[in-house]
């Protein structure tokens, strides 16, 4: 069966990639399958859990680069030699240029800890937006899959699923709550129903 060849980009320890690997595995994913995954950072946990898949994995760091216009060259390139169809952004920690989001139109996602539109857009990032959330006392939360554009968090929702604040809650604890009820089950599924559309449309 055909597959949509996908990259994930991610900075970190790679739970939302490791949720991706573990659906493709399962079955839950048939019509992608993850090509490349492309680090910011050299140490990032994230490039272990895709060397154990033996999923193909490249770091490109901004500091080795003289600019955004560099890195991102970099790393287009890097995804034009695997044919990547989709790109996954899985806790990348980076704000990518308009120049390159509009060279993969609707075929970038993203997810991020919250219900869109709230907590989101530049600055609201990681345990940030958590921190937030609490200092707000809201009572739910949550995460969004969304398409990515060149506003931050800007583009078209796919998936969004609701988690509860629980009384006494840590920044740390709640972003862990989040990521377990409603990111590592909303990416993998955006990414399947993105890839299918993708091979329907070909």
């Amino acid at each position: 069966m055909k597959k949509v060849p996908v990259a994930v980009m991610v900075s970190g320890g790679g739970t939302n990639l490791q949720a991706i690997i573990d659906a493709e595995k399962s079955g839950k994913i048939r019509s992608a399958e993850v090509v490349l995954v492309v680090s910011n950072r050299a140490d990032a946990y994230a490039l272990e859990r895709a060397r154990k898949a033996g999923i193909d994995t490249a770091v490109v760091e901004k500091k080795t680069c003289a600019s955004q216009e560099e890195f991102e060259k970099k790393v287009r390139v890097l995804l034009d030699e695997k044919g990547v169809q989709l790109i996954v952004l899985a806790g990348f920690m980076s704000i990518l240029s308009a120049d390159f989001t509009s060279a993969y139109p609707d075929r970038i996602l993203n997810v991020h800890p919250s219900l869109i539109p709230k907590f989101c857009g530049k600055g609201f990032y990681g345990l940030k937006v958590h921190e937030a959330v609490l200092a707000a006392g809201e009572k739910t939360t949550g995460a969004t899959v969304h398409f990515v554009n060149e506003i931050p968090d800007g583009g078209a929702i796919i998936f969004q699923k609701e988690v509860p604040v629980c009384e006494g809650d840590t920044p740390e604890v709640l972003q862990h709550r989040v990521m377990e009820q409603a990111e590592w089950e909303l990416l993998p599924a955006a990414v399947e129903k993105v890839s299918a559309e993708i091979l329907k449309n070909q």
